[in-house]
């Protein structure tokens, strides 16, 4: 079905994103809008350099899981709404602590979520 295909390149895609985070917070690469901090929360909590490099290990697993998940709908597994369901929770959760650099990421995943919910309404994926 052409909804899966959409959602699943969407998923790989919002899952490749999430590699900026692993890359700014271990220092691998500079990315244009994304400047290394080890602040959070708009500046209002320092983590340290230890701790970024920590936060950038979740935004790692979290690409990773997204991978999976795009990849999970084209199989239909009895757990691909679940697990898509868990990691965008996670997701929302890294991208609300990056804002505001992370805003357009805090946006897909409400996307992600509005899709999990609504999809099974409007019969374009089964839950």
């Amino acid at each position: 079905m052409l909804i899966n295909i959409i959602a699943a390149i969407y998923l790989i895609v919002h899952g490749l994103i999430h590699l900026i985070g692993f890359v700014v917070f271990w220092q691998i690469a500079e990315i244009a809008d994304f400047s290394y901090t080890t602040t959070l929360l708009s500046g209002k909590l320092d983590i340290g350099d230890v701790g970024m490099r920590v936060l950038g290990v979740v935004w790692l697993l979290i690409s990773v899981a997204f991978v999976i998940a795009g990849v999970a709908i084209f199989f239909s597994p009895p757990w691909w709404w679940s697990y898509t369901l868990a990691v965008t929770i996670a997701s929302l959760i890294v991208t609300l602590l990056g804002w505001p650099d992370a805003k357009f990421g805090v946006l897909a995943n409400i996307i992600i979520l509005l899709f999990l919910f609504f999809g099974p309404r409007l019969g374009w994926i089964a839950q």
